[in-house]
């Protein structure tokens, strides 16, 4: 192929993200579409590092932080764009085609808010903090459920975290007091799953810990 035939290397694309099959639109300097294709997520970095390096708009979404930490590297300009600011560019019906080409039109444009990529610790650490909140939410539904239990058998426990773990093995232990046996073991295996994942809460809080002091 002559100089003069040979394909122009496209300045921008935009990337509409699936689970396995990505969709590429790329633009050349003018905005003008010059590329479309489709690819499975193996082939898609290959085509990447053929590519001359360019801007790559992708929204902004759960497997948008691993491929574009891999673009980067590549020497491409990853710019991750909020789903609902992609919205507008959408010319027609809806198609991941259709996506790609408003994506990478969007990523041209100078007053876009772009979402920042993460590395791979501040990845984990977000991860990691979300996890730990959602385990905290769950030890406060469980000390809570294990409560009110109490409660239906006439037992009221003193308010807060620390005070309910030192009141609940006295009043397991008592054997004077009305709770049931069934009920018995049941906040017995409840406490024990509680003492379990206050374990892993303070598992994960030292991983952050320690992430957090590299």
């Amino acid at each position: 192929m002559s100089p003069r035939n040979a394909p122009r290397p496209a300045a921008v694309y935009g990337v509409d993200i699936g689970k396995n099959i990505f969709h590429v639109v790329g633009l050349d300097s003018g905005g003008e579409p010059i590329q479309r294709a489709r690819f499975r997520r193996d082939s898609l970095l290959q085509f990447f590092e053929r590519a001359a390096p360019a801007i790559v708009g992708m929204e902004s979404c759960a497997g948008s932080q691993w491929i574009a930490r891999r673009l980067h590297a590549l020497g491409h300009k990853v710019r991750l764009i909020p789903a609902q600011f992609v919205k507008p560019y959408v010319k027609s019906n809806k198609s991941d085609i259709i996506d790609a080409e408003a994506i990478a039109e969007a990523a041209t444009r100078p007053t876009m808010r772009f979402a920042a990529i993460k590395s791979e610790e501040q990845a984990d650490l977000q991860a990691l903090h979300r996890v730990r909140d959602q385990m905290i939410g769950t030890r406060t539904r469980l000390i809570n459920q294990m409560r009110a239990f109490c409660l239906e058998y006439g037992i009221a426990l003193r308010q807060g975290a620390g005070l309910f773990k030192l009141d609940l093995p006295l009043v397991l232990d008592d054997a004077s007091n009305d709770l049931s046996p069934a009920m018995r073991k049941l906040l017995t295996d409840l406490f024990a799953d509680l003492r379990r994942l206050e374990q892993r809460i303070d598992d994960v809080t030292r991983e952050i810990a320690a992430i957090a002091d590299r």
